[in-house]
């Protein structure tokens, strides 16, 4: 059956009548299609020693039939029912090896016909890589020995991904923990043929929550019968000569994972009762460890059905939360409980509590840390060494702690006690290693760690290595990067001694590539030689401009001009396009700091406008779109002059360069950039048109927070009302082009918000086109919407913008 791809349509300005068009994929002007339909280059897994590289090819897009499958939405889940897998999931089609001191790629021999590749996984020796195949009419599992680079099946195609990875290797790397479907699996109900039992009844006990507005949620008892047979597993032991094993019986296993030394393993199942109104992750949950025998260890863990979480970002539900087993140490199980029952609104010394527990978990957990904020995130490094962080959303504030494990009354060292969104003093992140039970610990290095930073600056990114020495704290330079006309991202460090660090280097022009760089003796060995796939545009010129908004705020953007475009005489003023997404900060200078690089490669993809610069236009890529809200006052009370001001800025810009016509601007943005376009259209004349996509325009739709937005509705109807295009809609006179898809699955983003606005705008004589991607999601996928949705947004700016 031939897909037609539906459009709405209003006819002329000034009227209000509308036509709704049956329209055929359209593909856009020659010189866009030659940049969208490109092959896409493997993307590149290497073993830790760096010995091996996997090379896996994809599509550069899905096609219609990956989105027109079967499909269930439960839970927060998008099942194919068939298959036992998400309807979501991307597929590689294509495995080679090669050994990465050496240019020759092997061909993976042995791979199924018409692969179907995902969940890829290596051996913990790193001598097998596992993945998963899907059938037509199911999953099944395969083994790759990476020596002979030969791959064989290992299981049939009964597997149950409907959770994600359906496998986990064990430590005797001959043996996978594989999650199978029920033998005696109960049938899926038909709504549209079962009938009902009785109503749906939902009730509240009075306690306050904030929730946000999921999406593929259960609905009913249906629902539920549905979820239970789609998630439910047999866990099996597989040999990789195909023996299985019944390692436990049917049940909702929604995580597996071995202690570092391999001898026990923790299971969470998921148990009822469900929810209506939050998704899976939030259902009641039971973790248990095992020996390898099967035999029950102890009940570490349980989590009641969490609908009710105190109002705020840095609130959390009751109870153990993040647990997982501590990389160093054999056999270890660390968590983390709140101090202020999870709410931020309560006034404590210490926020969060972190224990260690030792199998076989006889005797009491330890207490080996309590955070003044709420836990982030621990790096563990020995018996005495250990790296913990905390942060506070309000404040944006984030510390780093020393800590000795093994002393709780050692007071922790605070390292580090900064604002998370200042990027020029962002120390770097501390680099770890593989330890006896192949897990990553903190590389220590005779008492020095190490750090990687991106090395944001005013004058430009230079990314660097320190050594950190624990003892005085003191940090010490051992690298920084000096390209000006390149871009190098710090990967690993090879070898700590000799100085190998692994790198990927790219420049406007040059695809990104990996590297072998000696930082002592400044050898450079390339591994890697991917071309550019975009050699129609490397004459375009490229320029990271920055600018300030008349508030002094400091904001910057990528300009990209047409190729041969004379920078001097300026004789021809360009069209220009916007691309932007808008980001709150708590200060202006954090907010005014670039993380631009010009040196990065010209990525073109229908996520911002660079396609049109081969049409003359202009365009002034990921413009900065600060909204800020210092001290007690949060951004969104000066949402709508921020922005205004972030938009006037940034025409300011290119016109005062010479470059533009400033009659001749557009804007455009996707979800929350496309809030940002309605709101500039409505409430300012700076533009001649806009393309919103799938974007949320009624905030009242999303009445307990959207965005970074904390407070519910009620506590702000004003904000909430003055924020909305929808509420604003009758002020709304500038063409409009709206794009959603149909199938969308982002909180707050559902489709009905373009429909709703669209009607809108359309019964009050606004220029607006709508136009629904069939199958898509919040972001797009198949290619014959893509190119079709690059068609629309270039016929719309020839008519309202060029022309």
């Amino acid at each position: 059956m031939k897909l037609h791809l539906t459009l709405l349509l209003l006819v002329g300005l000034g009227f209000s009548s509308w036509a709704q068009e049956n329209l055929n994929y359209q593909k856009p002007s020659a010189e866009i299609l030659a940049l969208a339909d490109y092959d896409r280059s493997p993307s590149v897994s290497m073993d830790s020693k760096k010995e091996y590289m996997l090379l896996s090819y994809r599509n550069t897009y899905k096609t219609l039939d990956d989105l027109n499958q079967e499909e269930m939405r439960l839970g927060g889940l998008r099942i194919n029912p068939i298959t036992n897998i998400s309807s979501t999931v991307t597929y590689i089609n294509n495995l080679k090896l090669r050994k990465v001191s050496d240019k020759v790629e092997t061909q993976v021999s042995g791979l199924p016909q018409n692969p179907r590749i995902t969940n890829i996984s290596w051996s913990q020796n790193e001598k097998k890589i596992g993945f998963t195949n899907t059938t037509n009419t199911g999953v099944e599992l395969w083994v790759i020995d990476v020596v002979t680079a030969s791959a064989k099946k290992v299981t049939n195609d009964n597997l149950n991904a409907n959770l994600g990875n359906p496998y986990s290797w064990m430590k005797d790397n001959e043996t996978l923990l594989v999650k199978m479907l029920p033998k005696n699996r109960a049938a899926l109900i038909d709504n549209k043929k079962d009938l009902p039992k009785g109503p749906t009844v939902s009730t509240s006990d009075g306690s306050k929550s904030q929730n946000r507005t999921y999406q593929d949620l259960l609905k009913n008892k249906t629902d539920e019968a549905n979820f239970d047979a789609l998630v439910t597993s047999e866990l099996y032991k597989v040999s990789l000569s195909g023996k299985t094993e019944l390692f436990k019986s049917a049940d909702i296993y929604a995580g597996e994972s071995f202690s570092p030394d391999g001898n026990y393993l923790m299971i969470t199942t998921i148990l009822k009762p469900y929810s209506y109104i939050v998704p899976l992750s939030r259902f009641p949950q039971k973790s248990v460890v095992y020996d390898l025998t099967g035999r029950e260890v102890k009940v570490v863990n349980e989590v009641p059905l969490s609908e009710v979480i105190p109002k705020g970002f840095s609130s959390v539900r009751k109870g153990k939360r993040s647990m997982n087993w501590r990389a160093d140490k054999p056999a270890t199980l660390s968590y983390v409980i709140a101090l202020d029952e999870g709410d931020q609104a309560k006034k404590v010394d210490f926020r969060d509590e972190i224990f260690n527990w030792d199998a076989p978990f006889s005797a009491k957990p330890k207490s080996v840390l309590k955070t003044q904020q709420r836990f982030a995130g621990i790096i563990w490094g020995n018996e005495t060494t250990a790296i913990a962080y905390d942060d506070w959303y309000d404040t944006r504030n984030q510390k780093t702690y020393l800590f000795n494990p093994s002393n709780p009354a050692q007071a922790p060292k605070i390292i580090w006690d900064r604002n998370s969104q200042d990027i020029y003093s962002d120390p770097g992140n501390f680099e770890t290693k593989r330890n006896q039970y192949n897990r990553y610990v903190l590389a220590i290095e005779n008492n020095n760690t190490y750090l990687m930073g991106d090395g944001f600056t005013k004058e430009g990114q230079f990314p660097f290595i320190d050594e950190f020495n624990l003892a005085t704290l003191k940090s010490k330079r051992l690298y920084k990067s000096t390209f000006k006309d390149k871009k190098e991202d710090l990967q690993s460090i090879e070898d700590f001694k000799k100085g190998d660090v692994l790198v990927q280097i790219q420049s406007k022009n040059d695809f990104p590539n990996y590297y072998f760089r000696n930082i002592k003796s400044g050898k450079l060995t390339q591994i890697t030689n991917f071309k550019n796939p975009f050699e129609s545009i490397k004459n375009v010129y490229k320029e990271v401009i920055k600018y300030k908004r008349k508030d002094g705020v400091e904001l910057s953007g990528t300009l990209y001009l047409p190729a041969g475009y004379d920078r001097n005489k300026k004789a021809e003023k360009l069209p220009l396009l916007i691309w932007a997404y808008p980001e709150e900060f708590k200060d202006k200078s954090s907010a005014g700091q670039s993380n631009k690089n010009p040196n990065e490669f010209t990525f073109p993809n229908y996520g911002s406008f660079i396609y049109w610069v081969t049409k003359g236009y202009a365009v002034l890529d990921d413009a900065s779109f600060p909204i800020i809200g210092e001290g007690k006052t949060e951004p969104n009370d000066t949402f709508m002059p921020q922005l205004i001001a972030n938009a006037e800025a940034a025409i300011d810009a290119v016109d005062n360069l010479g470059y533009i016509n400033r009659k001749k601007v557009a804007i455009g943005g996707h979800s929350y950039g496309a809030f940002m376009t309605a709101n500039l259209l409505t409430h300012s004349n700076l533009f001649a048109c806009g393309i919103a996509r799938s974007g949320a325009y009624n905030r009242t739709l999303t009445p307990f927070g959207f965005q970074s937005e904390q407070r519910n509705y009620w506590d702000v109807p004003e904000i909430y009302n003055g924020m909305s295009p929808f509420m604003n809609a009758d002020k709304m006179k500038t063409p409009l082009l709206l794009v959603h898809g149909e199938a969308d699955n982002n909180p707050g983003t559902f489709t009905l918000q373009s429909e709703r606005y669209f009607q809108a705008l359309k019964n009050l004589g606004a220029p607006v086109r709508l136009v629904l991607l069939p199958k898509e999601s919040h972001g797009y996928a198949a290619k014959d919407n893509i190119l079709h949705l690059l068609w629309e947004q270039d016929q719309f700016l020839e008519k309202y913008l060029k022309n």
